[in-house]
């Protein structure tokens, strides 16, 4: 029942913006932290971007100034607005959300930045 969305990738041209989006579908989002992670190609996944259910927020180094996330508990969604970007930030984008016991994970969007 639990499932979370992401939207909002696609190509763009190097220095270009992009808006993710992470929906979720169910009642675990109000009270629980969520995240931004990617997997560039042939990668680990790594963390974008985290903020707490209160509103605290967590940058990579390599995305800090460029990236910015939020989120609105009344719609269940969370939101990572990506300015600047660079090639290297090409990378499958998951969506997160830490429950408790449990981290939820959406399949992904793709995001292509070129040179």
């Amino acid at each position: 029942q639990v499932q979370l969305v992401e939207s909002g990738g696609g190509l763009v041209q190097a220095g270009g913006s992009l808006g993710l989006s992470c929906a979720v579908s169910g009642d675990i989002f109000r009270y629980n932290a969520m995240g931004w992670y990617r997997q560039p190609p042939g990668k680990q996944r790594e963390l974008v971007a985290t903020m707490s259910s209160g509103g605290a927020t967590n940058y990579a180094d390599s995305v800090k100034g460029r990236f910015t996330t939020s989120r609105d508990n009344a719609k269940n969604t969370g939101y990572l607005q990506m300015n600047s970007l660079k090639p290297e930030d090409t990378a499958v984008y998951y969506c997160n959300v830490k429950a408790s016991f449990y981290d939820y994970w959406g399949q992904g969007t793709q995001v292509t930045v070129s040179s």
